[in-house]
């Protein structure tokens, strides 16, 4: 990618480094599937049992470290968090024209360990995620290190397309559609519930595909090879393989985010059209 001068964005909160204290709670993010925590605990070593309490809330009380003093801190004056504060910054200039004054920043939480959001405690264990209640994406960096030795996903547009697909999840929050499929979940059974987890999921892919579309098109931040990094990228973190990989063998019924095959099929169609409208997942007959 091409990054060199590139705006930052303001709405980077750099909480890593700050100093610990125990705090108790529920982890409620509502991303956390059985499938993911099996991943997360494959390419981590965290205790899968854990990772899930921490994703759902099931569990009781659980104890981890994060930041005493939560709250903007600062922009990041590393590379990788400038990178990071450069792609956010790129997804807003597509988003504010795409939608228009509906669109409303998300801002970005970097930490380290642990955090504390309004979905409540989260473990770097998790992996990067979107917190509807408090329009923030929450990123530990080193998960870039974990997708690229672990999971074999590299590259600079790898990383911007997790960035994106969680940005993905705020436009989803603020056109309605994440109220909408909660409501529906709440009503539905768990194979039912998991197959509304990954149109939602894939219809993040798509807009994380019409934002790489705009970065080409508008800005010319997108170099040779970048959207095929993003489409292994893509299939390196389907339902399916991380299934296969985790435990051997591969259940559709529990899926939560697409398989690999899916998962670049909605990415690559953002990808070639940059229009959100062929992104809706949910009328789709055939994913």
């Amino acid at each position: 990618m091409r990054i060199e001068g590139q705006r930052e964005s303001d709405n980077v909160e750099d909480r890593r480094g700050l100093g610990p204290s125990r705090i108790g709670g529920r982890g409620r993010l509502g991303i956390g599937t059985i499938v993911l925590a099996l991943a997360v605990s494959y390419f981590t070593g965290a205790d899968p049992m854990t990772v899930l309490n921490l994703l759902t809330g099931v569990q009781g009380m659980t104890e981890v470290s994060v930041p005493s003093e939560p709250g903007p801190v600062g922009p990041p004056h590393d590379q990788l968090g400038k990178f990071a504060s450069i792609v956010l910054a790129d997804t807003e200039t597509t988003w504010r024209t795409l939608l228009g004054p509906r669109y409303e920043d998300p801002r970005m939480v970097l930490f380290t360990g642990a955090v504390q959001s309004a979905c409540g405690t989260a473990s770097s264990a998790v992996g990067p995620f979107y917190c509807p209640s408090d329009h923030r994406v929450y990123l530990d960096l080193t998960f870039f290190d974990e997708m690229e030795h672990r999971l074999g996903a590299s590259g600079d547009f790898a990383q911007a397309y997790v960035i994106a697909h969680e940005v993905g999840h705020h436009v989803q929050n603020l056109l309605g559609v994440a109220e909408k499929v909660h409501r529906l979940k709440r009503q539905a059974s768990e194979t039912e519930a998991n197959a509304l987890s990954v149109r939602m999921e894939l219809q993040a892919d798509c807009y994380a595909g019409v934002w790489g579309y705009h970065a080409k098109r508008e800005r010319n931040v997108i170099e040779p090879g970048d959207f095929e990094e993003g489409l292994r990228a893509a299939a390196a973190i389907g339902d399916d393989r991380l299934q296969k990989m985790s435990r051997g063998q591969v259940q559709p019924e529990s899926w939560t985010h697409g398989s690999s095959e899916q998962r670049m099929t909605w990415l690559k169609r953002g990808l070639e059209s940059g229009d959100p409208s062929t992104c809706n997942t949910f009328e789709a007959t055939r994913l």
